[in-house]
Order: structure tokens, then sequence, then C-alpha cells
């Protein structure tokens, strides 16, 4: 009777084992799907990139040149410049995000990663 109790035991740990990794492998499944099949907005600041800039021109002056290291008149000249040699706003992007994104990462040196989140832009609107 010993050894016939000793392989219940055995199979019933055996069976809870195979319960656990059942549990364990629908749970990854599960977070596999939240992931990648499950759509939640990855850039969902309250602050676009075009309203940083807009906060950045109208606030305090040296808000602008430590985030993108040039004064307020220095980035109006820039666009002025820029919108006189014939560029312009894309269908999406003003030329002044544009020229923000381009200044910030030169100044910060930061990874496109972390520019596309502090503008809330996908990396190939940034990228460009």
């Amino acid at each position: 009777m010993d050894s016939e109790e000793g392989e219940e035991e055995e199979e019933d740990i055996m069976i809870q084992a195979a319960a656990a990794a059942a549990m364990a492998a629908a749970y990854a499944v599960i977070d596999y799907a939240k992931v990648n099949f499950v759509k939640i907005p990855y850039h969902d600041s309250a602050l676009t990139g075009f309203a940083w800039v807009l906060e950045l021109l109208t606030g305090h002056p040296k808000h602008i040149r430590k985030e993108l290291g040039v004064h307020k008149h220095v980035f109006r000249s820039l666009i002025t410049a820029l919108w006189d040699a014939g560029y312009t706003s894309s269908k999406f992007v003003t030329l002044e995000e544009q020229l923000a994104i381009f200044l910030y990462t030169c100044v910060t040196g930061i990874s496109l990663g972390h520019v596309c989140e502090r503008f809330q832009r996908a990396m190939e609107t940034t990228s460009k």
C-alpha cells in the first residue's frame, strides 16, 4: 500500500506541475497578445510636440535656450530663413516643430527614440 500511495502522490505532483506549466504558458500568451494585438496608444502625452514648441516660444526666455540651444529671436530668425529658402511645413509637422526636433536632437544628443517620445511622433516622422 505504501508504494501505491507514493505513486498516487507522485502522480498528483506531476498533475500539479503540468497545470502550473499550462497556466504559465497561458499567461505568457495573454501578455504577448496584450502587447502585440491590443492597440494601446504609445504617444499619449498631454503635450504634443507642437504644443511644447509653443510653450517654449511663449514661456520664459531661458527655457527655449536650455532646451533648443538658441534664444527666441534666433529661433524665429532661423524659421524666417528656412521659409525664405523655400522650406515649408509638412502635412502633419509644422516647420517650427521640424526645426525644434533638429535643434533638440543636436543639443541633447539623445537617441531618436527619446526624441520621438519628447515630440510625440513616430520614428519615421522624426528621422526625416
